[in-house]
């Protein structure tokens, strides 16, 4: 718990550094808004089903894609606000949930994309696949697969369960990821804040 809870402060202390309300004046607060009404709903749905492994969609990527790391963070702590008002979690699973399934996956999403700036051409492809489908499959199994080792340091067992789990549900929230992002380019570019026209569409240099 103090593990978690020190990311989870780590994390909103820096995103408030930053300043990202700033971004709200502009095209960000449309997803931001529409994202503090979606989410919830998604992150509830395993309180609704069987009792089982604790895995679920994410849809911290797709948030980083949309309005940036900083108004990510901030998103996601008012969603586990709301999940934890409207939910039968305590608040320790609530703020473990926020940790592993929002801001590990968010942060991994972050440097995953500076990574793909920096080493890959600014290609719309490497954009939606890098980025949106097959980084998010990374990013929130790596993150599922942490929270399950330190889980095992503390004596919890199932470990090869939950990681192919894990795998699995990675591979679904990468296809929600990619396809939105997909969307988005197509239709509605001014929804990505990670996204640039000048950048992504320019003509190749002779």
């Amino acid at each position: 718990m103090w593990l978690e809870a020190t990311l989870a402060l780590l994390a909103l202390a820096v995103a408030l550094s930053l300043r990202p309300w700033r971004m709200l004046q502009g095209g960000a607060l449309t997803p931001w808004m529409a994202t503090i009404v979606f989410l919830p709903l998604l992150w509830l749905l395993p309180q609704r089903m069987p009792p089982g492994l604790a895995v679920q969609f994410s849809g911290a990527c797709l948030l980083v894609l949309m309005v940036g790391w900083p108004l990510a963070v901030l998103a996601l702590c008012v969603v586990a606000l709301l999940v934890w008002a409207l939910g039968s979690l305590s608040a320790v699973a609530v703020l473990s949930q926020l940790v592993w399934v929002g801001l590990v996956p968010a942060t991994l999403a972050l440097l995953l994309g500076a990574a793909l700036r920096r080493w890959l051409p600014p290609n719309p492809f490497v954009y939606v696949l890098g980025r949106g489908f097959l980084g998010t499959a990374a990013c929130v199994f790596v993150a599922g697969a942490v929270q399950e080792l330190l889980y095992r340091l503390v004596g919890q067992v199932g470990l090869e369960q939950a990681l192919v789990a894990h795998w699995l549900m990675a591979w679904g929230d990468a296809f929600l990821t990619g396809m939105g992002a997909a969307i988005f380019v197509a239709f509605a570019p001014q929804w990505l804040a990670t996204w640039s026209d000048t950048r992504y569409l320019r003509p190749p240099e002779p």
